[in-house]
């Protein structure tokens, strides 16, 4: 008697547990995650107040000197691209639930995945891990996402590399997927700055989906007497006391103050991004997902 692959037990898993209830709580509403997309050129016209600047052509509006928008024809079938990110921070997660922020990425992509080609979309994955990008072309169907789960969970768990910087991703995606698409960008976002112009770039052209995957160990730090601290990128340790009350707070204000860099990223950038930590129920993090983007897109312009 043949055994399910880890990837067939992963997608048998997600298609019990969360997209069965998704199917029942979402019921029809996908367009709130993934309306936007599909599209095809149809017209360009003057720009007028309450378009959408994502529509700018700004190659047109330099040329006539005022500003110009696409307009787009719904077509049935999206094409969705996952920018996933598995560089060495994305190995964290909280040991008393047992979930890496990886096994958090993983669950995620595929459950959107396997959403969207149910329904005859396709899909594609770029996985950027460390120094190298690799990717996986558009494609749909059950074998597919099967494929798509397989090339994550192999993926290594790299001990150390060089601090990330998501810019030469996006750039790549920017670069290579030439039809708007829905483009879904999850990573945890620790590096070096300069990914938002590139982001910005790419929200300009696509319908963005950004994740962010937190761990509530990443914010607030517990007593758990000295411990020795690993960099996840670098390697580098760092002896501690975490029953001194200073360095927790310390620790504290330091997470904070990333949190506030993060925030002003994302809005140079133009993007709003959605959280998705380790301690999450998946369903209800995209419900909330869906909701959001919903309420935004009824948000007076």
């Amino acid at each position: 008697m043949a055994f399910p692959s880890a990837p067939e037990r992963i997608l048998q898993r997600l298609d019990w547990q969360v997209v069965r209830r998704l199917d029942g709580l979402l019921q029809g509403d996908y367009g709130s995650l993934f309306r936007g997309t599909g599209l095809d050129f149809a017209n360009l016209r003057e720009y007028q107040f309450g378009d959408d600047v994502r529509a700018i052509d700004w190659n047109v509006t330099a040329r006539m000197a005022t500003p110009y928008v696409r307009e787009y024809h719904e077509d049935r079938d999206i094409t969705a691209w996952f920018l996933l990110d598995l560089s060495p921070s994305v190995d964290f997660g909280t040991v008393a639930a047992e979930r890496e922020k990886r096994t958090v990425l993983v669950d995620f992509a595929a459950t959107l995945a396997r959403l969207l080609t149910r329904r005859g979309n396709r899909v594609g994955t770029m996985v950027f891990a460390g120094r190298e990008t690799h990717t996986i072309p558009a494609g749909s169907g059950r074998i597919h996402v099967l494929r798509m789960i397989e090339d994550l969970v192999r993926q290594p768990h790299l001990e150390a590399a060089p601090v990330t910087d998501l810019a030469p991703l996006l750039e790549a995606a920017h670069r290579q997927i030439r039809r708007r698409s829905l483009v879904v960008l999850v990573s945890d976002f620790i590096g070096v700055p300069g990914w938002e112009r590139p982001l910005e770039l790419l929200n300009r052209r696509h319908e963005m989906l950004a994740v962010r995957l937190v761990d509530p160990r990443e914010v607030e730090l517990p007593d758990v007497g000295p411990l020795v601290m690993q960099d996840a990128e670098t390697g580098e340790q760092l002896y501690v006391d975490t029953s001194d009350a200073t360095f927790r707070r310390r620790f504290r204000a330091a997470a904070d103050a990333r949190e506030a860099a993060l925030r002003a990223s994302f809005r140079r950038a133009r993007v709003e991004a959605a959280t998705l930590s380790t301690d999450d129920d998946l369903v209800g993090a995209i419900v909330r997902m869906a909701a959001a983007r919903r309420k935004r897109r009824h948000r007076p312009s």
